[in-house]
């Protein structure tokens, strides 16, 4: 068993702006360190208090100075700054498999409390808090992509991101869309509806149509996060059984510091040309036993929509385990 530890230290010279620099805003750098570090940190005024395992413990309080040194030339430390200092310190851990429990869970959101239905849903939503990145994937009417965007609304009300991403591949905005005017996030406007709506429902118009004009809300096509990397960020990746394995790759690698993403998809309803290999089937087989990465599986009586859909979902998979099977 490793020996925990417990070190109280004190920040000179006392200056609260440096402190505060230090912190970041509500102790956003603080709980990174703590996150990444295994750690937990008390704080009072230029006292310090550093609990965990003991060489955790000693990088964490020399992480901590050398950001405090950092604020005298600088009034502004960045999440990547932080991020760096604990890498260079060898201790910095990513997120372990927490195995759901079985509890049942409420997401809040301002408009709504959200209840998930049902072990799969609440699985889903627990996968979603405590890994950085998720999957879910099963048929239409599962609840996916409405519960993802809840959690993603509950993650911006309680300050967890700074902002919410809702990307959706732009498949149907080649050939079949091409005759329409505007470039290309106003020719995908239409498919990128449903997200539009579940906003709506937990925040309503008025507020997101004033946290988009901000661009605390970003709703774009998949092509639009090439060579950008988000930090604090709540993504959410929608209809990812229409990205190639390229597509998947490049947006698996956007995914920055304290930020969350969840991937959803059927694989079952591909619109890829023909011979394009599917990005979420194939990411699907790769990171399936990547430790920190969860993923949900839903089945056609997971759906919530009208009853006659899930037997709707359960009669396709019939008939195409048949085929397979030349039956």
């Amino acid at each position: 068993m490793k020996a925990n530890d417990s070190r109280q230290f004190d920040l000179h010279p006392v200056d609260q702006h440096r402190l505060t620099t230090l912190c970041g805003q509500f102790d956003e750098h603080l709980k990174h360190i703590e996150r990444r570090m295994r750690v937990k940190i008390g704080r009072r005024n230029h006292h310090f208090r550093v609990e965990g395992e003991t060489e955790h413990v000693a990088a964490a309080v020399e992480v901590i100075r050398h950001l405090y040194r950092e604020t005298d030339a600088t009034d502004d430390i960045s999440p990547d700054t932080v991020h760096l200092f604990i890498r260079e310190t060898g201790f910095e851990r990513l997120p372990e498999d927490v195995p759901y429990d079985g509890s049942v869970t409420v997401i809040k959101t301002p408009k709504l409390q959200a209840k998930p239905r049902g072990a799969n849903q609440q699985k889903y939503v627990h996968n979603i808090r405590t890994h950085d990145i998720n999957f879910g994937i099963g048929p239409a009417g599962t609840g996916k992509t409405w519960l993802a965007v809840a959690c993603a609304v509950e993650a911006l009300k309680d300050e967890q991101v700074k902002r919410i991403l809702l990307v959706r591949p732009a498949v149907e905005a080649g050939e079949k869309l091409g005759f329409l005017p505007g470039d290309l996030a106003q020719k995908v406007d239409p498919y990128l509806r449903p997200l539009y709506d579940a906003l709506y429902e937990m925040l309503g118009f008025d507020h997101v149509t004033r946290l988009i004009e901000k661009s605390v809300i970003e709703i774009a096509p998949l092509a639009f996060m090439r060579g950008r990397t988000l930090n604090n960020s709540f993504i959410i990746l929608d209809e990812s059984q229409n990205t190639t394995r390229e597509q998947m790759k490049m947006f698996l690698t956007r995914i920055g510091f304290g930020s969350t993403a969840v991937i959803t998809g059927d694989t079952t309803q591909v619109d890829l040309p023909r011979g394009e290999n599917s990005g979420l089937i194939h990411a699907s087989g790769v990171l399936s036993k990547v430790s920190g990465i969860g993923f949900t599986r839903f089945e056609a009586r997971d759906v919530v929509r009208h009853p006659l859909v899930q037997r709707i979902v359960e009669a396709y998979d019939s008939f195409d385990g048949g085929s397979a099977t030349g039956k």
